[in-house]
């Protein structure tokens, strides 16, 4: 692996990157891919939207089974993982290796099959959790399409296409990585290679055995490693990878240092696997699995600050990027989001604290701020980047990706210490054996605050989708020759 230069930023056309007389990227895959990100981000956000509304008894749908809330939060938790974060990760790998190992993809027809296929899959997944046909497996309510204990179908096997469509992602994406096995490869490639190996692994250990062949603890143990493994061995690695891989060209230099690089993946690879059963600590789990998971969870805390430190150290020279440059400040922020969260995720697994924040508005504060504040914000700033390249059209308009930035941050802050405060108030009132309903009541003020902080966040992504929208449609030429040119010094040009 070697880190001593950057990732190739290559040359632009019309059709595509292109490399002798074949096409090294296809640019509409990664076009669509990053819209359906976008599409499925906003869903998700509004069945997040809509079910908090359930805690206000502002619900429209109040009384529907179809759209109770038990249903719609799984379109808003699973649209967000199946549909945004893997379709947002698919267009960067279109995009990032080809470049990385000058080879093209395994086939074009390929690609289009997987867009289809998987957008086919998340629509399957959302309308047979409406049905009342989801899984019991948290992250991973995707339907079986089998009853329960039986080969008797009763939906379409979701779950097993999903792993399928794993499968091809693998044999789209590896052997370009294979074929350049000859050459040091780019420390995000070890990350994607890694993160696309570990996503087939963490699905059918945390779907397929824990539904058909783990009851009791043993399965709950497993569903535990694949809630957490899921966004530590897939997200995770996929999201690193990103940035190893745009930062650098951005910002036109190289990561500050190769050894902080190998440390932080092979500390991901190792501590990482261990983790997700702090999801079920003081359960019937032996303690010594418990134990395991609290150590191993304070641990990771070592690989985020050897990365963090790697890419702060790569902005030396360069702060003022975080002005001039907005993808660089959506790629920071996020990273100091992640420090935070990994910060907050050692101290509450710790076996005192669980004991006051388990079950309360805590946990899903601290699950907004990694999956939206962390790999969303990546992505975003990545799609911030990319689409006038690929386009090639100019923003139609640059101050509404700045409006969805603010809007973006100081919703996700608001709800994330809201919901804070309302597990900690929470929790002390569930140790004290409060009244039930008097700890609904007490939790009002801050669930209405919640609402308003989401309805910010909404509102950016919807500005966004606007103007990913109009700058699609066309407008001024994209000028490819200022990506030959840095922004640098105090007077930089602006760029989003």
């Amino acid at each position: 692996m070697s880190t001593a230069a950057m990732p190739s930023g290559g040359e632009h056309t019309a059709a595509g990157e292109v490399a002798g007389s074949a096409v090294l990227v296809e640019k509409r895959l990664v076009q669509w891919h990053l819209a359906a990100f976008m599409f499925f981000l906003i869903t998700s956000m509004c069945w997040g939207f809509l079910a908090s509304l359930q805690f206000l008894h502002l619900y429209p749908f109040e009384g529907i089974s179809f759209l109770s809330y038990g249903r719609i939060r799984l379109l808003h938790t699973n649209e967000i993982a199946y549909g945004a974060l893997v379709n947002g990760f698919l267009g960067c790998l279109y995009y990032a290796i080809p470049r990385l190992t000058g080879r093209s993809v395994l086939s074009g027809k390929l690609g289009w099959l997987i867009w289809y296929v998987w957008q086919l899959l998340v629509i399957l997944t959302s309308v047979g959790q409406i049905l009342g046909f989801a899984q019991g497996v948290e992250w991973g309510e995707t339907p079986t399409g089998f009853k329960p204990g039986t080969f008797e179908l009763n939906y379409v096997p979701v779950d097993f296409l999903i792993e399928l469509g794993a499968l091809l992602v693998a044999a789209q994406f590896l052997p370009p990585i294979a074929r350049a096995m000859n050459k040091r490869l780019y420390v995000s490639l070890w990350y994607v290679s890694a993160g696309i190996i570990w996503l087939i692994l963490t699905y059918v250990m945390g779907n397929t055995l824990v539904e058909w062949t783990m009851p009791g603890s043993s399965g709950a143990a497993t569903a535990g490693l694949f809630i957490h493994d899921l966004v530590g061995l897939f997200v995770t690695p996929m999201g690193w990878g990103m940035m190893y891989f745009f930062v650098p060209i951005i910002l036109r230099q190289p990561i500050w240092s190769h050894a902080l690089s190998v440390i932080g993946f092979w500390a991901l690879a190792f501590f990482y696997p261990l983790n997700g059963v702090h999801h079920f600590l003081l359960s019937s789990i032996p303690m010594s699995v418990q134990y395991g998971a609290v150590i191993s969870t304070m641990a990771v805390e070592i690989v985020v600050t050897t990365v963090v430190v790697n890419f702060f150290g790569t902005m030396w020279g360069k702060g003022h990027a975080l002005r001039t440059n907005l993808p660089i400040r959506w790629f920071y922020t996020g990273m100091v989001l992640y420090f935070i969260t990994c910060l907050q995720c050692a101290v509450h697994t710790t076996l005192t604290v669980q004991e006051i924040i388990h079950f309360t508005d805590w946990v899903p504060g601290h699950a907004h701020l990694v999956m939206l504040g962390v790999f969303s914000f990546w992505l975003i700033g990545i799609v911030t980047w990319l689409w006038p390249r690929l386009t090639g059209n100019e923003w139609y308009n640059r101050r509404l990706n700045h409006y969805q930035y603010w809007f973006s941050l100081l919703g996700l802050i608001i709800m994330f210490v809201d919901l804070l405060a309302a597990g900690v108030v929470n929790g002390y009132m569930l140790r004290n054996l409060v009244p039930w309903m008097d700890m609904v009541r007490a939790m009002g003020p801050f669930w209405q605050v919640r609402t308003f902080a989401g309805g910010m966040i909404l509102l950016g992504q919807m500005l966004w989708a606007f103007n990913l929208y109009m700058t699609m449609r066309g407008g001024k030429p994209y000028d490819y020759r200022s990506d030959l040119v840095v922004p640098d010094g105090p007077v930089a040009k602006e760029e989003s």
